[in-house]
């Protein structure tokens, strides 16, 4: 489990090397977005990722600490809006999100997968778990949000976005074949 946390803590810890010892990053403040994003959405996936696998390498006992550390990704990639970006002022965030749907987007959710990671204690996920199959609706809407955030895509963004559709695929189609039986 140390492993783990440490493995999922290196972005972090890349980020902080990037920004405070190398200061080699010409805008902290897009780089941030894009580092916490990436991380968020990466994390996200391989958490569902686990349920695909799970009769061939059984990694399920680590999806709740490996989702949290996303929306952990996801919290920071908030604050960097809210506080280097609008720097705290309110209007400023309402605008921005009414008048970006990208914005918008990312934020319903990032309200999602609040939500559950809220519900992930072991008596709330009995009472919400049908609940945390949102995280689909919430992964398709990181991807349509990350695209719109996109100012051009690139192979390896393409790339990135068929890898995120086949593992969504993948998983609805498991789901589906598993509320057929």
């Amino acid at each position: 489990m140390k492993i783990l946390n440490l493995v999922l803590l290196t972005p972090l810890l890349y980020l902080l090397v990037r920004l405070f010892i190398f200061e080699d990053v010409n805008d902290p403040i897009k780089y941030i977005y894009t580092l916490t994003g990436v991380s968020a959405t990466v994390i996200l996936f391989i958490s569902i990722t686990f349920s695909i696998i799970k009769e061939k390498i059984n990694l399920i006992k680590y999806r709740k600490i490996v989702g949290l550390y996303g929306f952990f990704y996801a919290l920071l990639h908030l604050l960097n809006f809210i506080g280097f970006d609008a720097q705290f002022d309110v209007l400023f965030i309402f605008e921005e999100t009414i008048d970006k749907p990208f914005i918008y987007l990312g934020m319903i959710a990032f309200f999602i997968v609040l939500f559950m990671a809220l519900t992930s204690s072991k008596i709330l996920f009995r009472k919400f778990n049908k609940f945390h199959k949102l995280i689909y609706i919430a992964l398709v809407l990181i991807i349509i949000h990350w695209l719109m955030a996109q100012k051009s895509l690139e192979f390896t963004s393409y790339l990135y976005l068929a890898l995120c559709i086949v593992v969504l695929m993948l998983r609805l189609n498991k789901l589906s074949i598993k509320s057929n039986h």
